[in-house]
């Protein structure tokens, strides 16, 4: 997430839905860490990982359904 991101309110309502989310502010340098790490070059950014941290799905600069995150989840 980015502080002056248009659609980072949406996506923050859209991740509200869902448990155990993480956000991350890339305005931040632990934000920043984590998109770099994960490849995030864009926000608002969605990225599944499994139970090691590893990616599973990712959405970059675009906010999913709700249905699509479910399936992943």
């Amino acid at each position: 997430m980015k502080s002056d991101c248009p659609r980072c309110p949406e996506a923050k309502a859209l991740a509200a839905q869902l448990n155990g989310v993480e956000f991350y502010d890339i305005g931040e340098v632990e934000g920043l860490a984590e998109a770099a790490f994960y490849g995030v070059m864009a926000t608002p950014s969605f990225v599944v990982t499994d139970e090691i941290g590893k990616k599973v799905k990712a959405w970059l600069g675009v906010v999913p359904k709700i249905d699509e995150l479910k399936r992943v989840c």
